[in-house]
């Protein structure tokens, strides 16, 4: 920045801002630093006073060189407006730290300052404060560690250094003042002393705040006095701050707040001279706002959108695809120029003001200080900014405007409904009349009622366009019968119509998905992400989007949460699949990629909660080998997991913790844990069956064995059978060098030689005991009868062994593998994808074996690639004469043997 430029500042200052003006002539040697050497030079001449019987003098006198210096700095340019925010907001926090240690000095003057903190809120809290605006903190003390006299009361003691803290910065004097501090949004201001028990204020926020109190937490930190008792504080309440189940009655209740902002303070007024730059429409405020309620929907289940600062919000809301990247930059823009021009209002005479003078010489003073002609061309410059803004947060509310609902009247309402889709309409008429009347126990509440009025607009528009309106309609009513309060779920659905249309297909096509619904309601809320409809993720990107939320939770906790996780992403696949959206041999891989990364989580948790009891066994570890539908990475919705425990090293070692245990016993109830912790239900749900029957000597052989031993009994001991499962093996867990050295044993097992008639004799033998114990349930039994899936992988297994080629635990690309080689009919391969994308939808649809629904039918038809419902049973019938035929060629006359 040039000496120009600095002086030009300083020209417009003196001629339009009388106040700094006034610091100027005060200040000249600090004008003459920053005349020479820039705004940070001489910025760096500027420190905060020490504490002194003089400490309100100073303070002010060092509040007058920093509010000069800011200003010039933001003048000439060299600071751009978060750069002058930043450095007021750092100023104040100084500030606070002054007089909180001169009020301890006063008062107990052989202690530190400790026990009592400023949280501060608002623009101090997002480090975005004005030139004069007031601080907005809630202090709080900790009664343990609070300094005081021998017979001082900790709460009057603290009552008494925060007034006097609240005086030296706030009492106007021949000085003037530092800074005004407003401590009115503490809970309850009216009967509640100025500063509060820490433990007091967490019960508040935990059981008893309000919207309001929510929004305002987002920018809030621990800004002075005892910073690790503020983090203590706003660690406590993060759950307050960030839910992550939405209540949208809330989100209603700050927009109504917002809406009655603009209602006050911009009715009747038109852009123009007397504009309030920050309540306005299309002010300040609604760029605030437009970021914060994105915040408060989303930001409980992503933490990189817990940003307090505007710009930043605005950019981590782009970035996580919650808003576009356009209005992001936009808003940004404008937030820059309304905060520029705020700032040079208060320049003026250091008053806290936002509106646009409506006298044209003093709206023509604060152009020029801003380095435009004069007022005319400042209003020209704002008008687009507002304009736009007010366009953008218009958006943001309109999905709030009042609908009309629906008629009370019956034949108006029959009218409606018919129109909707239900003809007849009687019985849809009736069940809105019981909504109505509170016969159910989630509708007994007013509030219940209103919310319920607010969305069925919306939700008798869904369930018309539903394939079976009647069925659909019965099912959301079962839906809301077991729901112990039903106005969050109704207040959801209302603000989020496209949802409504998600939850009434998924009550019409997916009994499985119907039924978690029906337990947990707030499910839906991750369908709002459109992220939940991307393609599914790899267990890398599972686990580093867990682990922020997953980090300081104890073990309780932690299974309970990583339940929440699997759930609601289960969830969102299931409504990709309903939804049409994704190839279901896709999810099938999601299914198996999340029930890994859950396996990660919770074996990791389980083993440090048993290594802080019994210590580790030395040069061992366990092994966790994936066998089946999770080795081969083709998981349905409700699949099982078939797990083998391993652990490596010596099993006559011993643990070296404060409670040793031999190696056996150490690791077989280390793996007892491992399975508790993926498949004991706990308050957030069930989460996986575990199946270990496939382990050595099956259910009678010990639950963990080492490695040795388990190449051992496969060389020695082992049935075919249990070598053609292997086929499916994957190691899941462990180190790199274990899993690799697991991995090293099953390839070499599965190149051993073999006999290929008395391997097709074993095979054929195994497949008829297992069609006698467990027959196939129907002619939609995918995997059970002729040409199923398991004769199928009976059919490549067998091939697969004796050829010694494609040993693929996913059987899509052994098949592939297969097809190259010539090993496997061409038809096989296609008849596979067929007959597998038709387990995982049937196992959604129709969970219990029987046909799907005739509204399912053509779901299923679609996502396994056919036109329609009669075409899909001829495919599926000539699917399976391929792979019947297929085994047939392979199949011998049974014999005896292993």
């Amino acid at each position: 920045m040039d000496a120009s430029s600095r002086q030009s500042a300083l020209d417009r200052l003196t001629a339009h801002a009388p106040f700094l003006a006034r610091l100027a002539e005060l200040n000249p040697d600090d004008v003459a630093r920053y005349l020479s050497e820039g705004t940070n030079a001489a910025l760096a001449e500027v420190s905060a006073p020490p504490v002194s019987d003089d400490i309100m003098r100073t303070l002010r006198q060092w509040r007058g060189r920093m509010a000069l210096l800011l200003a010039l700095g933001d003048l000439s340019g060299e600071h751009d407006v978060a750069t002058t925010t930043r450095l007021l907001s750092d100023f104040a926090d100084q500030a606070c730290d002054a007089a909180l240690a001169a009020a301890f000095a006063e008062r107990v003057p052989d202690e530190k300052p400790r026990g009592l903190s400023v949280i501060a809120l608002g623009k101090l809290g997002s480090h975005e404060l004005n030139y004069s605006s007031d601080i907005d903190p809630i202090l709080i003390f900790d009664p343990e560690t609070l300094p005081r006299r021998s017979r001082d009361d900790p709460g009057e003691a603290a009552v008494r250094i925060a007034r006097r803290m609240t005086e030296i910065l706030s009492a106007r004097t021949g000085d003037g003042h530092v800074l005004r501090v407003d401590l009115r949004l503490r809970p309850h201001p009216e009967v509640t002393p100025i500063v509060l028990p820490v433990e007091a204020a967490i019960s508040y926020y935990e059981s008893e705040a309000l919207a309001w109190e929510q929004a305002a937490f987002i920018r809030s930190r621990a800004s002075a006095g005892d910073r690790a008792l503020g983090e203590h504080f706003l660690s406590a309440i993060q759950p307050f701050i960030w839910r992550r189940s939405l209540d949208f009655r809330q989100l209603k209740e700050i927009g109504a707040m917002s809406d009655r902002i603009r209602d006050h303070f911009a009715q009747g007024q038109a852009f123009g001279p007397g504009f309030d730059l920050k309540r306005g429409r299309g002010g300040i405020r609604e760029i605030e706002f437009f970021a914060q309620v994105h915040q408060l929907i989303y930001g409980g289940r992503d933490p990189s959108l817990r940003v307090p600062a505007t710009v930043d919000a605005l950019a981590a809301l782009a970035v996580a695809g919650r808003i576009e990247a356009d209005d992001a930059d936009r808003l940004s823009g404008h937030y820059a120029t309304l905060r520029r021009i705020e700032h040079r209002l208060q320049m003026i005479e250091d008053q806290q003001t936002h509106c646009l003078p409506t006298q044209a010489a003093a709206l023509d003073c604060v152009a020029r200080l801003d380095g435009e002609a004069n007022g005319t061309a400042l209003l020209a410059m704002l008008e687009p900014v507002v304009a736009d803004v007010g366009s953008c947060y218009d958006r943001l509310v309109a999905e709030r405007a009042a609908t009309t609902g629906l008629p009370r009247d019956e034949d108006s309402l029959a009218a409606q409904l018919i129109a909707a889709g239900f003809d007849p309409p009687g019985a849809a008429l009736r069940t809105i009349a019981e909504w109505r009347g509170g016969k159910l126990r989630a509708l007994r509440s007013p509030a219940a009622l209103d919310a319920l009025e607010t969305m069925l607009p919306e939700l008798v528009k869904a369930l018309g366009a539903a394939p079976d309106p009647q069925a659909t309609l019965v099912r959301f009513d079962k839906l809301v019968a077991g729901l112990p309060s039903a106005i969050n779920f109704f207040h959801l659905l209302g603000a989020q119509p496209a949802l409504a249309r998600i939850a009434t297909r998924i009550l019409s096509l997916a009994p499985t998905l119907a039924d978690a619904l029906g337990t947990r309601a707030q499910l839906i809320e991750g369908l709002i992400d459109q992220r939940a409809f991307d393609a599914p993720a790899t267990k890398e990107q599972l686990a580093a989007e867990w682990a922020p939320g997953l980090a300081a939770l104890d073990y309780e906790r932690l299974l309970d949460r990583v339940r929440d996780h699997v759930g609601e992403r289960r969830f969102a696949y299931g409504a990709q699949l309903v939804a049409g959206a994704t190839d279901p041999l896709a999810i099938a891989c999601g299914y198996s990629e999340l029930a890994e990364a859950a396996l990660q989580v919770l074996a990791d948790a389980t083993v440090a909660e048993f290594v802080a009891a019994h210590g580790r066994v030395p040069d061992s570890e366990l092994v966790v080998l994936a066998l089946g539908r999770l080795g081969g990475r083709a998981l349905t919705h409700a699949s099982d997991l078939d797990l083998i425990y391993l652990f490596t090293g010596d099993h006559l070692a011993e643990s070296d913790g404060p409670r040793p245990l031999g190696a056996t016993t150490y690791y077989n109830r280390l793996a007892q844990r491992v399975t508790g912790a993926m498949s004991v239900p706990t308050a957030a749900g069930k989460l996986y069956d575990v199946d270990t029957r496939l382990r050595p000597q099956g259910a009678q052989g010990p639950l963990v064995v080492t490695v040795d031993s388990f190449e051992r009994y496969q060389r020695e001991e082992a049935w075919t059978w249990e070598h053609m499962a292997l086929l499916r093996a994957r190691p899941v867990y462990g180190s790199d060098a274990a899993k690799a050295e697991v991995q090293g044993i099953i390839d070499d097992l599965l190149k051993i030689p073999r006999d290929p008639a008395k391997l097709a004799a074993d095979a054929a033998e195994m497949r008829s005991k297992i069609a006698a114990h467990k027959p196939a349930s129907g002619a939609l039994d995918i995997k059970g009868g002729p040409g199923g899936l398991v004769d199928l992988e009976f059919a490549m297994q067998v091939t697969q062994l004796v050829s010694g080629q494609c040993h693929d635990p996913n059987i899509a690309a052994a098949l592939g593998c297969m097809k190259a080689a010539g090993l496997v009919p061409p038809e096989v391969v296609e008849a596979h994808g067929l007959l597998a994308r038709m387990l995982v939808m049937l196992r959604l649809t129709a969970p219990e074996g029987e046909p799907p629904t005739a509204a399912a039918r053509q779901l299923v038809a679609s996502q396994c690639g056919e036109p329609g419902w009669s075409q899909l049973l001829a495919a599926h019938d000539a699917a399976r004469q391929e792979i019947a035929n297929w085994w047939a060629s392979i199949r011998p006359g049974q014999e005896n043997g292993k």
